[in-house]
């Protein structure tokens, strides 16, 4: 395996014909040729393109990181995706995802209060509706028990659960098992998931929607927060699936950002950052 960019090219039939480094003998096996899938070449050479575009631009803007994992193709691409940052209200997504599986362990359907707290935690990012839920999950260690079940091995569930840690590359992982029919959720539960997440209220309906064409539906948890810590600087974040009616089109994407002078200063950057990704990529 030869790494290339952000992923890796599989070459095959890289074994030398005999020990001394010349041709076989007449009788003996013929020398393995290299071969290289194209499509495999063609795609490593588009995710070393986009490391070295978000490498150029890393320098002249606040922290950031990336995930991609195309479901087509079963490609994952990062940039910096195992970096920690604060969660803001993504880990809200979470929350969505630990409240249905919840429901599924007591084998019921969520309660009329909890479809309301989570539908005011997702679409309109409710932080009184989520704090309850978190406490009805048990808060820290009941989080943490769901995160692992969901795949979640590189975020931190913070007490306030504005300030978890987490890393882009979970946060594929999370969207991964909102789709993928081996998930831990049923079937019911990724499509409730997917009713909440495409329908998120107009002012929170931006970063990764912004790598969107015309046409295509796309899932979306954005969060953003301040802290005296980061000396009132912001972290703007972004979650989300794109996806087309012909199914050409199945990508999940995860930026977070901190060090943002202002909120609209971050969703310009994820945005940007999520643009550059379908630049990129040609997903």
């Amino acid at each position: 395996m030869v790494a290339v960019g952000g992923g890796a090219l599989i070459v095959q039939g890289l074994q030398g014909s005999d020990d001394s480094g010349g041709s076989s003998t007449s009788g003996g096996p013929s020398p393995t040729r290299t071969t290289v899938d194209p499509a495999i070449a063609l795609r490593a050479q588009r995710r070393q393109q986009l490391t070295a575009a978000l490498t150029k631009l890393a320098p002249t803007v606040p922290e950031f990181s990336v995930a991609v994992l195309d479901r087509k193709t079963g490609e994952r691409f990062e940039f910096k995706g195992t970096e920690k940052f604060d969660t803001a209200s993504v880990v809200k997504a979470s929350i969505l995802a630990c409240t249905l599986l919840q429901a599924q362990d007591d084998d019921r359907k969520l309660t009329t209060g909890q479809r309301q707290l989570t539908a005011r935690s997702i679409r309109n990012s409710d932080n009184d509706a989520t704090t309850e839920l978190f406490g009805d999950l048990g808060k820290v260690q009941g989080l943490t028990a769901c995160n692992k079940r969901l795949g979640l091995t590189q975020t931190a569930v913070n007490s306030a659960w504005g300030l978890t840690r987490t890393t882009a590359d979970d946060q594929v992982r999370l969207l991964a098992e909102f789709v993928n029919p081996k998930s831990p959720l049923s079937v019911p539960s990724r499509q409730y998931a997917f009713s909440l997440m495409t329908s998120v209220q107009d002012d929170q309906d931006w970063g990764v929607p912004a790598a969107a064409k015309a046409g295509e539906t796309a899932t979306v948890k954005n969060g953003w927060d301040t802290r005296d810590a980061d000396n009132g600087l912001w972290a703007v974040n972004s979650i989300g699936r794109i996806t087309s009616a012909d199914r050409k089109t199945d990508v999940s994407v995860a930026v977070l950002s901190h060090n943002n002078q202002t909120y609209e200063d971050g969703i310009a950057l994820v945005e940007k950052v999520a643009k550059l990704t379908r630049q990129y990529l040609k997903y």
